[in-house]
């Protein structure tokens, strides 16, 4: 039993580096939301839901009177690629020796916007009525595209979590979206 306990402790080691990467990303972005948070906001990670058989995992979530944010992370060095639109970006890296290295990845606001689509559908048929929106955070600042779905200053997390829009929410929805979404933690 020892022996079991030490080895899951150990699952980490068998990440690929891009795995790591990402997980550290949203470690930092998740610290970089919370220096915006204030009384009232609730800030859930790693958030699992299915819903009419599509999976979505959302890296950042903010529940506020002010409606649900949705935050996808990304940890991506090197220059980007690509068209808001696109399925695919690709990433483009150049090491300290001057091999260059090229790589799609995924297009990190069509990720979000399925995520929205989603999540949003997910508490209608939960009987909940919320506005959802999404950001990406591009931890590296390096977008392709200027587009407002890209976020990329503290003051821009703060003031679209902040700014009175679709939503106000009661205390008794907020307490209902959040119990919701806590079942829906991800384990890894």
């Amino acid at each position: 039993a020892i022996f079991i306990k030490w080895l899951s402790s150990l699952d980490w080691t068998f990440e690929s580096a891009s795995e790591r990467a990402g997980r550290h990303g949203e470690e930092i972005a998740a610290k970089m939301i919370s220096r915006v948070l204030r009384e009232g906001d609730h800030l859930l990670t790693n958030i699992e839901i299915t819903y009419d058989g599509k999976q979505a995992e959302m890296d950042c979530i903010v529940v506020n009177k002010f409606g649900v944010f949705i935050f996808e992370v990304k940890n991506y060095s090197g220059q980007l690629m690509g068209e808001e639109d696109d399925y695919e970006w690709q990433k483009i890296k150049i090491t300290d020796s001057g091999n260059i290295y090229s790589k799609q990845v995924k297009n990190p606001i069509r990720q979000l916007k399925r995520q929205v689509y989603l999540l949003a559908h997910y508490f209608r048929f939960h009987r909940i009525k919320v506005w959802v929106e999404g950001y990406v955070i591009l931890l590296h600042q390096n977008s392709p595209v200027d587009s407002g779905y890209i976020i990329s200053r503290l003051s821009d997390i703060d003031r679209a979590v902040h700014t009175k829009g679709k939503n106000h929410l009661r205390p008794k929805e907020i307490e209902q979206i959040i119990a919701l979404l806590q079942r829906n933690v991800s384990r890894s």
